[in-house]
């Protein structure tokens, strides 16, 4: 009897599921949708989230979010670090991914992949800075300290980008999180599997549970629901950025409880980033003190 392994065997297909809480549910629907590769050919299935989903990622958000906001900032840069270190021990699996999703070389794709886990540790590295850029001491007339501080606006709902399906994805979620806020991510539509994946880095990583939700489905299902929903506190629209229709129905979708928008634009998410996306989701709080004199 040989002891060799047998070749005659069936493949272990992934099953791709959402990331809500810090777990990996079903889509509630119990319905998936075909996610093919640019030649048309079958990668995976992946969940196709309902508005009942997305009303439960925001749960999760919010009760993620005091414990993440109150934590102190150098603690928030060494958790996405420590995402950033996982990300680099995956970097085949996501590179085979991203070469899948957009139609890329395995060169390519491994190029991009290194490039958005170095990004990945850039805006880690803002998290105890971005208060000295967005905040300060101001003169005042009077006995008093007067203080401009950063707070995070609390739970924000990302549209990720269409097109660029993990460098895209991290542009528009690492800047969200290392300010304290809390995120429901919508992934690409066309090309969800390496924002799925991205779930299972941050699910055994230091990350809390909930701080991050990623969602996968119809972006005509799942944004309104989000645009509209009154305890989402701000929306980031990358993802219909070719789509100006859309755009303008969530826009008016997000004004029923003054939400901030963050509009879409044409963006090379190979460009190196900035602070934009950062100061975007942060409130200012101004504080006065009297000095004692």
């Amino acid at each position: 009897m040989s002891d060799r392994p047998s070749t005659d065997r069936l493949s272990v297909f992934k099953t791709y599921k959402l990331f809500v809480g810090g777990k990996f549910p079903r889509s509630e629907s119990g319905r998936v949708y075909e996610v093919t590769d640019g030649k048309g050919r079958w990668l995976a299935n992946a969940p196709q989230g309902s508005r009942k989903d997305a009303r439960d990622a925001v749960t999760a958000a919010r009760r993620a979010f005091g414990g993440w906001s109150g934590a102190t900032a150098y603690n928030r840069g060494q958790i996405l670090y420590r995402i950033a270190e996982m990300l680099e021990g995956r970097r085949d699996q996501f590179a085979a991914e991203v070469a899948d999703a957009e139609g890329l070389s395995r060169k390519a794709a491994a190029a991009q992949v290194a490039e958005a886990v170095d990004r990945w540790v850039w805006y880690a590295g803002w998290s105890d800075k971005v208060a000295q850029v967005a905040g300060g001491a101001n003169p005042v007339a009077g006995p008093f300290f007067n203080l401009s501080v950063p707070e995070p606006t609390g739970v924000v709902a990302v549209l990720a980008p269409q097109e660029s399906s993990f460098l895209g994805l991290v542009s528009v979620l690492a800047p969200v999180v290392v300010t304290g806020n809390t995120a429901v991510v919508l992934a690409s539509e066309r090309s969800p599997l390496p924002a799925l994946s991205l779930g299972e880095v941050l699910a055994t990583s230091d990350l809390p549970g909930g701080v991050v939700n990623i969602l996968s489905g119809k972006v005509a299902d799942v944004a309104p629901a989000l645009a509209a929903h009154a305890d989402v506190n701000a929306i980031d629209l990358a993802g219909v950025a070719g789509d100006p229709e859309r755009a303008k129905e969530l826009q008016v979708a997000a004004a029923d409880n003054l939400k901030r928008v963050l509009r879409p634009k044409a963006v090379d998410w190979a460009e190196p980033p900035g602070t934009e996306r950062m100061l975007a989701f942060l409130e200012t709080k101004t504080v006065w003190h009297p000095t004692g004199a």
